[in-house]
């Protein structure tokens, strides 16, 4: 494996990009759970949660140089990983009358299953790192 992979799999952003979506994924677990609670309930409009996204577009910025002389110009911001949070929202659906909810059952169970294999994903990606970090005689 490449020393450039090594630092991006193994590096302080992955394991920020890890937790964050730890908290992410339990944010969701919140919004999918209000949304099957809320099922029956008129005029509910369901939450989901936007996570994935912002780090993509945050990802995407990422432009960075390292400077090895401090007169040398900083190349692009970078990305301020612990500044991403995950938002929750109402995706309206303005053709729904006053009544009717936009809860799909099938969708929502959906989610969660996918929710929990994410959450599932991080949690054994950030053990994995750890053993790591023990394997290489550093503290986390």
């Amino acid at each position: 494996m490449n020393v450039e992979l090594k630092k991006y799999l193994f590096g302080s952003t992955a394991r920020q990009l890890v937790y964050k979506s730890l908290d992410a994924s339990m944010v969701r677990s919140r919004a999918i759970a209000q949304n099957i609670a809320n099922v029956s309930t008129p005029g509910y409009q369901r939450k989901e949660v936007i996570f994935e996204e912002k780090v993509r577009e945050a990802l995407e910025k990422k432009v960075s140089g390292n400077t090895t002389d401090p007169n040398h110009l900083p190349i692009g911001p970078g990305v301020d990983i612990a500044k991403l949070k995950p938002e929750v929202y109402e995706p309206l659906d303005p053709t729904l009358p006053g009544e009717i909810n936009n809860v799909d059952i099938d969708l929502e169970n959906a989610k969660l299953a996918e929710n929990q294999i994410m959450y599932q994903f991080g949690l054994r990606f950030a053990s994995f790192e750890k053993y790591m970090a023990a394997i290489r005689g550093q503290a986390m």
